[in-house]
């Protein structure tokens, strides 16, 4: 008789890498899932969803980053602050041009667990809205990611 076993991943057992993609011409949507799917290691063949086998992933040139079809003229962004009428509205156009990072940041954590575990997968994503980058030391692999 086989007997077939899972094998699951541990913490310490889990071989980190970095990732770098250039966010230039890509489609929001299709770029955070990609991204989500990094953070949370579901390209490895050991990834486990209760632990944290993902890599660190470095986004570059945000705000070039772009929606298909008009969206981009009809998105908005809502939050609350938590008082009476604290509801405050932001277009992506206005979004995109004070912060490009947390438009990227916002669509990638809808995708991950609403939980510490994907808290803690959201702080392995580093964002920068320009071509430069202060990981050069961790020797990012630049990856070109599917259409």
């Amino acid at each position: 008789m086989i007997s077939k076993s899972t094998h699951y991943a541990k913490q310490g057992e889990v071989a980190r890498n970095w990732v770098l993609i250039d966010a230039e011409g890509k489609v929001l949507g299709r770029l955070a899932t990609q991204i989500a799917m990094i953070l949370r290691g579901k390209n490895k063949p050991q990834f486990t969803p209760n632990s944290d086998c993902g890599d660190f992933v470095i986004v570059i040139n945000a705000d070039k980053v772009q929606l298909t079809g008009n969206k981009a003229d009809h998105k908005t962004y809502y939050r609350h602050s938590g008082y009476n009428g604290g509801l405050k509205a932001e277009s992506f156009r206005t979004a995109m041009e004070r912060h490009p990072e947390e438009v990227i940041r916002r669509a990638v954590r809808g995708m991950l667990p609403k939980t510490t575990l994907g808290r803690t997968q959201l702080g392995k994503l580093k964002i920068y809205a320009g071509s430069e980058h202060p990981h050069a030391a961790q020797n990012p692999t630049k990856i070109e990611l599917e259409a």
